[in-house]
């Protein structure tokens, strides 16, 4: 399509001119890609396929102010962010359906850039050799090498923030908020578990929401926990002890270490396996009927197929085809699209995630209680604070990646909150020691 006439949007209107006067978009830029194309052989109705190489128009204002230039910059800087994300998480897909998705994201994220380039090109700035933002580093990092499903949640919960940010902008293509709205409410529903437009789409479904939410964050705040924790156990006992006893605050940190992390790791372990449970027996009762009223299962899948956008005709076909084939792989549609569960999956492996649990609580609760090992007394209690200040700094840059935020001010919360905690036990260990003593 050219980038110039405008395009049909989910509902079918054509997309609008955003309102004349700019507004940048605050934040950190978005890493995710920004439209849901229709994969082909779509039903008719489904949003058009960005073309290949098409190069957008965009109206050049005759005056770059700075705070215009530095707007286009964030603005690219997003995009190219989603270019080299989503090339990478192709890359490491296995199914070619999946891969033709992020295909067709990586065209239209760059008829978006081309749009920027032009107007940074018209003022006067160069734009060669720009690269991914650090964010966005970290993450293709951890989806190269732990796979595309850990951080799919997280971008998600960014193009949530990101879905307005093309609406005042007026250099923006008529297509381009659009685009935005649209790809916002696939990610949402991808994240909901609900069913969305497109078999690239559902594939991506069906890979994807057995991870039981932002992994990347639970990652992060396993090890948080770990950290606060023990830190506050630590000064508890250090303050109660004559001088900070180093034989003391190390016997209670390893209980503490201990028994936080196998309460992390039963609880995850319970929850993950009781989930399992709960969808294996929605999946065994979606067989049996099936197999007792397969009309009734018939008509709900039509009417699911409808909601996605199908013709009321095309959805009963496709309904027929599904429940009048093998039974196998009836249930297993109709699993994923009337429960939202991955029969394969099942909420995936309660031993992971308990094992997972238990490394990140440990890993977070040994920071405070390392200087101890080497040393006693006032001098641990101070190396242990600055160490533990540290690493919550470095867990509240970590949250930034999830959230966007800024490091200094996320960062900072973190040592404070962290901090505030160590002191309130250090001070109550040493009212207790001092009345015990």
């Amino acid at each position: 399509m050219s980038p110039d006439k405008k395009p049909v949007t989910e509902s079918g209107k054509p997309g609008a001119k955003a309102p004349a006067k700019p507004k940048a978009k605050p934040g950190a830029p978005k890493i995710a890609a920004k439209s849901a194309i229709a994969p082909a052989g779509a039903p008719a109705g489904a949003k058009p396929r960005a073309a290949k190489g098409a190069t957008p128009r965009a109206a050049t204002p005759a005056v770059n102010a700075k705070s215009d230039i530095a707007r286009y910059m964030e603005n690219l800087h997003g995009e190219v962010d989603a270019i080299a994300l989503y090339s990478l998480l192709r890359e490491k897909e296995q199914s070619r359906a999946v891969k033709d998705f992020y295909t067709r994201m990586v065209e239209v994220e760059t008829v978006h850039a081309d749009v920027w380039r032009a107007q940074l090109t018209a003022a006067g700035v160069a734009t060669d050799g720009m690269g991914p933002a650090w964010r966005t580093r970290v993450l293709m990092f951890i989806a190269n090498h732990f796979g595309p499903s850990l951080v799919v949640p997280t971008i998600a919960e960014r193009e949530l923030s990101d879905q307005a940010m093309y609406d005042d902008q007026p250099e923006a293509l008529a297509r381009m908020p659009g685009d935005e709205r649209s790809h916002a409410r696939l990610f949402r529903e991808l994240a909901d578990g609900r069913g969305v437009e497109g078999g690239s789409i559902a594939r991506i479904e069906g890979r994807h929401r057995g991870s039981g939410g932002n992994q990347l964050r639970a990652a992060v705040l396993g090890a948080n926990d770990g950290l606060v924790s023990n830190l506050s156990i630590s000064m508890g006992v250090a303050g109660a002890s004559s001088g900070g006893a180093g034989h003391a605050v190390l016997i209670a940190g390893l209980a503490g270490l201990l028994a936080g992390a196998l309460s992390m790791a039963i609880g995850e372990w319970l929850s993950v396996q009781s989930a399992r449970e709960l969808y294996a027996h929605q999946v065994k009762v979606e067989s049996e009927e099936l197999l007792n009223v397969p009309d009734e299962e018939e008509e709900e899948l039509t009417l699911i197929y409808q909601s996605k956008g199908l013709t009321a005709e095309q959805a009963r076909l496709m309904s027929k085809a599904i429940i009048g084939g093998e039974h196998t792989r009836a249930v297993d549609t109709l699993a994923r699209e009337e429960l939202g569960i991955d029969p394969d999956e099942l909420g995936g492996s309660a031993w992971v995630a308990a094992l997972t649990s238990f490394f990140l609580f440990a890993a977070g609760a040994i920071v405070p209680l390392a200087p101890f090992f080497f040393a006693s007394g006032v001098a641990a209690v101070v190396v242990s604070v600055l160490v533990s200040a540290v690493a919550l700094m470095l867990v509240g840059a970590a949250i930034t990646v999830v959230t966007g935020s800024s490091v200094l001010r996320t960062g900072g919360r973190q040592v404070l909150l962290g901090m505030f905690a160590a002191a309130v036990t250090f001070g109550l260990g040493a009212l207790v020691g001092h009345a015990v003593g």
